[in-house]
């Protein structure tokens, strides 16, 4: 049974919608293929998170470029998370994360996992180029380029958005993993919403790779590029609560503490008070999903305090987000 539509053009109102506009405008999961000069398509996804809203407003941007000419290359794409995007939202609370059910997942009874099966299946057949998948932050945090797989074609890729790359093998699930399987593959972090130099540059970035002939085989020069490895993903512990503002919550965070994205914080560095010194208020996790916590995090006088010199990513303020996904991530610098 096929759930998702396939369509060969697009509604002219697609170029004027609006993120919160799209599921009236399309109410069932739709892919689209435009035909270009070279057969291989270049496929992106947006709006996985309804929030994240920069990946659409490129691809508009890109649309509108060549609404009345031929594209460089065949392109496909896919709206993830329309309906959450009416609302704002990452996602809506009867609803997977839409980053986290593609090929690798564990949430295979979810009818979106079966849709992102469907996609992949889909674009293999198609002889794919190379996939896109672009989202914002919610914290303070660089433009960087993020693959699944250490491979010279995967880092070029990255490279042609920024020196500034991070290649990670959890959480499961997501994008750009399932699509590492068939194709050269990049995850786009562009910053916080609603900023348009973001806009341009994921626009400017796409609008290189519909040009490209082919992906090079060679090495990025290691003065080119800085690859960072993500060592552990850190969440909030379920009976635990937090908050930058209650100072009765368990875990009270340090509100400076997005400015620590993508710094190397130091031995003792605190993130935050604790009411009860005996109870780890975190769990930090391993790419393997092993549990890690007493590497990196220690509670002295009831404060969580950093136990190892690290580089955390994805600090953000949004409590909803830390409770809908994690607190943060820790990385260490790679020599390729």
């Amino acid at each position: 049974m096929t759930l998702i539509n396939q369509v060969e053009t697009f509604p002219e109102a697609l170029l004027n919608a609006t993120a919160q506009s799209l599921h009236s405008l399309l109410p069932s999961p739709t892919l689209f293929h435009l035909t270009g000069k070279h057969k291989q398509p270049l496929f992106i996804t947006v709006l996985q998170h309804g929030n994240e809203t920069t990946g659409f407003l490129a691809l508009q941007k890109l649309l509108k470029k060549y609404q009345h000419q031929e594209l460089p290359r065949s392109l496909s794409f896919f709206l993830g998370n329309t309906e959450a995007a009416s609302q704002g939202l990452r996602r809506l609370n009867h609803q997977p994360d839409f980053n986290r059910i593609w090929p690798g997942t564990k949430l295979t009874d979810y009818r979106e996992a079966k849709i992102s099966q469907q996609i992949v299946d889909i674009m293999q057949q198609k002889n794919i180029f190379a996939s896109i998948d672009i989202h914002n932050n919610t914290g303070l945090n660089p433009h960087y380029a993020c693959v699944n797989k250490l491979d010279n074609q995967f880092l070029q890729l990255a490279n042609l958005f920024g020196r500034l790359v991070v290649y990670f093998t959890r959480p499961k699930g997501v994008q750009s993993a399932a699509f590492a399987e068939i194709c050269p593959a990049v995850t786009l972090e562009c910053g916080k919403p609603g900023q348009q130099h973001g806009v341009e540059h994921a626009f400017e970035y796409l609008k290189s790779c519909l040009h490209l002939t082919h992906l090079s085989d060679h090495p990025v020069p290691p003065q080119d590029q800085d690859v960072y490895h993500t060592v552990a993903q850190v969440k909030v512990n379920r009976n635990s609560s937090f908050s930058y503002n209650d100072s009765n919550a368990n875990l009270l965070l340090d509100k400076e503490l997005e400015r620590m994205n993508f710094t190397e914080i130091p031995t003792g560095t605190q993130l935050g008070k604790v009411l009860d010194n005996s109870a780890m208020p975190v769990t930090a996790k391993d790419e393997n999903g092993d549990v890690v916590t007493d590497q990196f995090f220690s509670l002295v006088d009831k404060r969580l305090q950093i136990k190892k010199s690290t580089m955390p990513s994805m600090l953000t303020l949004d409590e909803k987000v830390i409770k809908q996904d994690c607190l943060c991530y820790l990385m260490e610098k790679m020599k390729l």
